[in-house]
């Protein structure tokens, strides 16, 4: 399960990591509403914990232009704000849940498990990048309408250069995102695997969509 967590303050942003990882979630951490803002529109989560009080942009912008986009991550509000009408706005915003600070770790969890269950209903979620189309929900990958089958890592690699084509991302950048953080082996795992998935892809007729960024690592361009 990956988790975004958007808090400004250093202590709690790493306390509420820490609390995540105890329990094999994954985690991303944005320091602002903007950078948070630019992670849920670029990447898949399966919940935020949003603070309310960000620089740049607080929680309450972040919610409502989150959704405005279509962005359907489950958000919980994490905050120090404990007035009704803070809660009613982090509700109103888009917000599917809301916890005030000081929280019991057990709580979070509680409001994050609740939050996703609502949220785990079928969505027709489909990428397309050239003569490839990748059917998020059902899982499955065709180029050009035949169907191409890929292993389940395979396959979590294609979805997150799809969702995040023509950005460049460092092996290491991808080892975290796609084998998470108890991973204790070598980045170049993800050399065997970005040359199983091109191989595969140019068999099928997609050409060479995934491109090697010299010094950097690699990205997808359709």
């Amino acid at each position: 399960m990956r988790v975004l967590v958007v808090e400004d303050n250093a202590p709690i942003a790493a306390a509420v990591r820490t609390m995540l990882e105890r329990r094999k979630y994954a985690v991303d951490l944005a320091a602002d509403g903007e950078a948070g803002l630019e992670y849920l529109l670029r990447q898949r989560y399966d919940a935020a914990i949003l603070d309310v009080v960000l620089p740049k942009r607080d929680g309450f912008a972040v919610a409502k232009a989150a959704r405005g986009e279509g962005v359907q991550t489950p958000i919980l509000m994490l905050t120090a704000l404990d007035a009704v009408e803070d809660r009613v706005r982090g509700l109103d915003c888009g917000a599917d849940d809301y916890l005030v600070k000081p929280f019991v770790e057990e709580e979070l969890f509680a409001r994050l498990r609740a939050i996703t269950r609502r949220a785990d209903r079928p969505v027709h979620d489909t990428l397309r990048a050239g003569s490839l189309e990748i059917d998020a929900s059902a899982r499955e990958v065709s180029v050009a309408g035949k169907r191409l089958p890929l292993g389940a890592t395979e396959f979590r690699m294609l979805e997150f250069f799809a969702r995040n084509a023509g950005i460049a991302f460092s092996r290491e950048r991808l080892l975290e995102h796609l084998w998470d953080y108890d991973f204790e082996g070598s980045t170049n795992i993800v050399d065997v695997y970005v040359s199983q998935l091109r191989r595969k892809l140019k068999r099928a007729g997609a050409g060479d969509v995934i491109h090697t960024v010299w010094g950097v690592g690699y990205k997808l361009e359709a």
